[in-house]
């Protein structure tokens, strides 16, 4: 099976199937690994946009869909963008052969009649609480950035998540004139055998994390 095929089986996913099969918990989950290390092989745009294009579907609330992505590509753009990452994270950007800046927009409800247009005047509620709208777009965004992590691995592509860096100095700089606020720094390519050195981490057991009641 090629990542196009999975990504189509995703797209037609039968909602009364009762669950995806072991290969695709496999790929998605249990196998998958954070990846730092890339072959040097180009991330078509199209293949990311067509991840896109299934993980929008998933759900956001008040359907605000407010994440926003800057595809880092030229030497320029990604030199500038490694001046505000941490050290330890540098070397990482600049080595990937594509990097997504996974953004926040709080002026998500400009497109608010469109995208809920059963109730338009959600637009004016959050253009009136800038706090509540910045909120929203930063708890929803970050929603949506777990979509993209798993739908890029289902392409068959390895993701590296990155949280250290200057986020004020990259809205200043690389997100400048768009309002968007930078929540993660993500390296996506084709990993490099495993992608990482690092011995599989534990997780957490259902007693652990889960009560009833």
């Amino acid at each position: 099976m090629t990542s196009t095929d999975l990504l189509d089986d995703l797209a037609d996913l039968d909602p009364d199937r009762a669950g995806v099969d072991d290969h695709v918990a496999d790929l998605l989950f249990r196998d998958a690994r954070s990846v730092a290390r890339f072959l040097d092989r180009e991330v078509p745009e199209d293949l990311v946009r067509r991840v896109h294009d299934v993980v929008r579907w998933g759900p956001t609330a008040l359907n605000t869909v407010p994440l926003r992505l800057l595809l880092v590509r030229s030497p320029e753009a990604r030199t500038r963008l490694a001046a505000h990452m941490a050290e330890g994270n540098r070397e990482r950007v600049l080595a990937a052969p594509l990097t997504l800046v996974v953004a926040a927009d709080p002026g998500f409800h400009r497109h608010m009649g469109r995208l809920t247009p059963h109730a338009p005047q959600l637009a004016d509620v959050f253009a009136a609480d800038a706090e509540g709208a910045e909120r929203t777009a930063r708890e929803n965004a970050w929603l949506q950035a777990g979509y993209l992590v798993v739908g890029l691995r289902a392409a068959g592509l390895g993701v590296g998540p990155m949280g250290g860096f200057d986020k004020a100095g990259v809205d200043d700089d690389l997100l400048a004139g768009t309002g968007w606020r930078s929540l993660m720094v993500v390296n996506v390519g084709w990993p490099d055998g495993e992608g990482t050195h690092h011995a599989r981490a534990p997780r957490l057991e259902w007693d652990e994390v889960a009560r009833t009641v």
